[in-house]
């Protein structure tokens, strides 16, 4: 037989000795994460008492594949939607959290004496927490239904972002010694284009593929084309000059908005626990003690620091954005580790020869120090609390813990001046990405076929028709879309500045309608400037009276809006956007060890206690809308709730419970098959088996009777025993036991 890759002694070590630590680490009742850290070291080149890995290469692509996986399942549970309702407060704690820690970093860099590009990456390393860490001890701590949790992934997809923008920043600065602004601009335009494309296309796409194909779908076929389109969209993030991380995320998030997502999500989980572990077993296999040893102050100094400072500036940056204290100290105190981002921007300094080799180890040994205490800090936020908050002055009390009370309009129906700007801005920057997109496609496509038989000119002449009509949709929406609606007419008559403004916007957008069409046609005919601006004029005239474009955009943005809110629209009513702020609706399954299975809906609590009513419940093929007080809960019964964030996250742990014990064994006393023949001194004999009180007695089935050559299976309640019957029935061994005391003593008293 041949030898086999090293590959799978690999990962026959990584897996066994992942499995003995997590378990050592669940009956010590400590996150997975740190069993699967500790299982690296042993495993990893730097212990040299325990086998180790022989080829590293294999397993950091495994690694990397754990990533994906880990981003992939944080997409599908925080959808684009989410990010929306919590993304101004999680740009406002990352842009804090980015001022204080870079200047934290870059000033213990300096007091170190390291030189100045060290301490620039030093400080920008110190600014990414990592998201798979927090992920994993939200999972680990059972804190994802938390109130807080959904501030802290909000902040730390936003974080995620800001990570890629500084990549292109130290990218910059390490080839020209010196800040390129222009650089900088160019890759954030970049990115929001891309994220762009990616969501508005993705949206159209990907539901209603999905929709086309359901028929044919199985589970097989849903887990292999959904894990097929993360890696697509990885392929496409790392073409385009991002992370394969955010490519994960993105197709995560896209996939979230499908009927599909909560099965995806099922299928995918399996897979994401297994690469998962490659991928925090690979961290642990970077400790190095002798690092450790040489580097010890650098990195008990900047370990603290960044426990300390994050935590804190975390902390401030939360409260800043509007959560009460005890919230914003819940939230602050996950952002206590650095990882993966960190990772990546060490080895882009490597890359560029600009930082010392010793920083990359440092920082791998910082950050497996801050991932260890990650959940012991997380877990000492309400303990902290309960300490700090009698000690602070009442009216500070006050002011920090009602910050979040009452009641918060989402928006009101009244149209602002500011909102109006707002909007039309956002749709500008839509329709634009959408455009240049196509453009880019047509350009690069129908541009370049040839038309044999037909003058070039004439061929151009088409194919830039072509491209025009296919762009019309959404150069019609941009230019005139809005342009007529009530709210418009209402601001035009508050006030001439009103007008004013309104007459810039509409202005701004007819310019940006007729530059497109002047790109286009002078792509493909180059004349004279001042004529292709009069044919672009002319063809933004007759676009804006085609009534058909009209209907064939508000048809495609239909199309958009109907896969954006199909999940929201399979509820059993829509949340208005001014009260999803405080309500939202969602789905729970009841589990088989829940307290209200066998409860009536009158009986819970869910209404009278935690402020959540029960819309509908699904149970197989029916739904029960609006049930009624009498309702029973059953074991994988789905209930739809509506309430505010805060109290469906309590009544969660009443409905989906989780079983401690994955495998139950029965105890070896429990039912066995017996057997009694029956004799003339028998109690039973000549007696019918209802009469016999049989199973009352001896609290025992009887499956059949065995008569001569015969079988009497299940027999019926008349039917009578008769001697040299044998009777096969099931009980406990206890109940046979009395069963044969009770007969002995008969036939003695016959007797």
């Amino acid at each position: 037989m041949s030898n086999l890759p090293a590959l799978f002694s690999d990962l026959a070590l990584i897996l066994v000795t992942a499995g003995i630590t997590t378990v050592i680490f669940k009956w010590l009742k400590q996150p997975l994460v740190l069993g699967y850290i500790v299982a690296g070291f042993l495993i990893g080149p730097h212990f040299t008492y325990f086998p180790v890995i022989t080829d590293t290469t294999s397993v950091q692509t495994w690694s990397d594949i754990g990533m994906v996986f880990l981003l992939f399942a944080i997409g599908l549970e925080f959808s684009f939607k989410k990010l929306k309702k919590v993304g101004g407060s999680g740009a406002i704690v990352v842009l804090t959290e980015l001022i204080i820690m870079f200047s934290v970093g870059f000033i213990i860099g300096k007091l170190i004496g390291w030189q100045r590009m060290n301490c620039i990456f030093l400080g920008c390393m110190l600014s990414i927490s990592s998201t798979s860490i927090i992920v994993k001890a939200f999972d680990d701590l059972k804190l994802k239904n938390e109130k807080f949790s959904a501030d802290v992934i909000g902040a730390l997809v936003v974080e995620d972002l800001v990570a890629v923008v500084l990549m292109v920043l130290l990218s910059t600065l390490s080839v020209g010694n010196s800040f390129d602004g222009k650089e900088l601009i160019f890759s954030m335009v970049k990115l929001v284009f891309f994220l762009v494309i990616w969501f508005v296309f993705g949206i159209y796409l990907i539901p209603s593929f999905l929709r086309w194909i359901r028929k044919f779908m199985t589970e097989e076929t849903l887990e292999i084309i959904s894990i097929g389109l993360c890696f697509g969209m990885v392929l496409l993030a790392t073409y385009a000059g991002f992370s394969s991380a955010l490519g994960a995320f993105v197709m995560g998030s896209i996939l979230a908005e499908t009927l599909e997502a909560d099965i995806i999500h099922k299928l995918v989980t399996p897979i994401k626990n297994l690469f998962g572990a490659i991928f925090f077993v690979s961290v642990g296999m970077m400790v190095n003690p002798q690092i450790l040893l040489q580097y010890t102050w650098p990195v008990v100094i900047i370990a603290l620091s960044v426990m300390i400072f994050k935590t804190i500036s975390a902390t401030i940056g939360m409260f800043i954005s509007g959560h009460d204290a005890k919230t914003s100290l819940n939230a602050g105190f996950c952002f206590c580790q650095i990882g993966e981002f960190s990772f990546i921007i060490a080895s882009l300094g490597l890359s560029f020869k600009v930082i010392d080799d010793f920083l990359y180890p440092i920082i791998v040994t910082v950050s497996i120090v801050t991932t260890f205490f990650t959940p012991y800090i997380i877990k000492a936020a309400n303990p902290l609390y309960n300490w700090l908050n009698p000690r602070f002055p009442e009216r500070w009390r006050k002011s920090m813990t009602n910050k979040e009370t009452g009641f918060k309009a989402n928006g009101n129906n009244t149209m602002t001046i500011k909102n109006f700007v707002t909007t039309q801005f956002k749709d500008i920057i839509i329709y634009a990405c959408i455009i240049i997109a196509l453009m880019i496609i047509c350009f690069s496509t129908i541009g370049i076929i040839p038309i044999r038989s037909i003058n070039d000119l004439y061929r151009k002449i088409i194919l830039c028709a072509v491209t025009i009509v296919i762009l019309s949709p959404f150069i019609w929406a941009m230019a005139f879309k809005y342009n007529i609606e009530k709210t418009n007419k209402r601001l035009l008559l508050q006030s001439n500045f009103n007008k004013n403004i309104i007459l810039i916007v509409f202005i701004t957008r007819y310019i940006a309608a007729i530059s497109i069409i002047f790109v286009t046609i002078y792509h493909y005919i180059h004349i004279n400037a001042f004529a292709t601006i009069g044919i672009s004029i002319v063809v933004t005239v007759i676009l804006s009276h085609m009534t058909g474009l009209m209907r064939f955009y508000n048809k495609i943005e239909a199309n958009f809006m109907r896969n954006l809110n199909r999940r929201q629209y399979q509820n059993s009513f829509v949340i208005p956007e001014i009260l999803q702020q405080n309500f939202h609706l969602e789905k729970l399954t009841v589990s088989q060890n829940s307290q209200i299975v066998g409860k009536m809906l009158k009986d819970t609590v869910f209404r009278s206690k935690y402020k959540v009513s029960v819309v509908s419940i699904e149970r197989g093929d029916k739904t029960f809308d609006l049930p009624g007080i009498d309702i029973v809960f059953y074991p994988s019964d789905i209930i739809t709730v509506v309430g505010n964030d805060e109290n469906i996250n309590k009544i969660k742990p009443l409905i989906e419970v989780e079983d401690n014990v994955l495998v139950r064994e029965r105890e070896t006393h429990d039912m066995q098959l017996h057997s009694i023949k029956v004799s003339n001194t028998n109690s039973i004999c000549h007696v019918s088996l209802r009469n016999s009180m049989f199973k009352e007695k001896y609290n025992a089935m009887i499956i059949a009777i065995q008569r001569e050559e015969e079988f009497i299976i299940s027999p019926s309640a008349s039917t009578v025993f008769a001697p040299d019957d044998i009777i096969w029935f099931v009980s406990s061994d206890e109940a046979y036991i009395e069963l044969k005391q009770h007969e002995h003593k008969t036939q003695n008293t016959k007797q």
